[in-house]
């Protein structure tokens, strides 16, 4: 090979190079810009989602003549709605009209969108206030598995006070799991 093609292989080899370097990083790009496009995409169908089930509640709440503040956000990957009120009327005992108005909620939005929703309804701060009682709870079992070794079996729970439950369980390093049908289904904590 004469130096003449040699320079010539060359050049077309550090042509080739950065026009493989170019394409790599225009795929970067775009590949950055798709990942944007679809978290702002889950961001607007969540706003979407709690935008529809305030309006239902908001129908409900004057259907029953009721007062209440309703404000949405999202958190992770699931929208939040909260009725700011100072009347517990629809929490019910244990929270069971609480449950029942969040499934209404997600049927109003799955109806709306064609695609069921994770969307997490808090009335008056019930479900702040369980949460905080379950923690306590839940770091109490904590302890005592970790003092005797011993599994600790709480309460039956559903599955929003489950999850509690096994995030502090994880934090801690123990291992946990559900064990039983519902509506009795309850967590059973042990050493690792």
């Amino acid at each position: 090979m004469s130096k003449l093609e040699e320079l010539d292989m060359n050049e077309a080899v550090e042509t080739l190079e950065v026009e493989v370097a170019t394409v790599e990083v225009a795929d970067a790009d775009a590949t950055a810009v798709e990942v944007a496009t679809t978290n702002e995409e889950e961001l607007s169908d969540l706003d979407s989602e709690g935008d529809i089930a305030a309006d239902y509640l908001e129908g409900l709440l004057d259907i029953a003549d009721m007062d209440g503040d309703i404000d949405t956000f999202t958190e992770g990957e699931r929208a939040h709605v909260s009725i700011v009120t100072d009347s517990d009327v629809l929490v019910g005992k244990d929270g069971e009209v609480l449950d029942a108005l969040q499934e209404l909620a997600r049927l109003a939005v799955l109806t709306e969108t064609g695609h069921r929703s994770r969307l997490m309804l808090d009335i008056a701060g019930h479900r702040e206030k369980r949460r905080k009682e379950l923690q306590l709870l839940a770091q109490d079992a904590v302890n005592e598995v970790q003092q005797t070794g011993e599994p600790a079996r709480l309460t039956p729970m559903n599955p929003f006070e489950r999850k509690i439950v096994h995030d502090v369980v994880a934090a801690a390093g123990l291992v946990s799991e559900s064990e039983g049908l519902e509506p009795n289904r309850r967590v059973v904590i042990s050493a690792a």
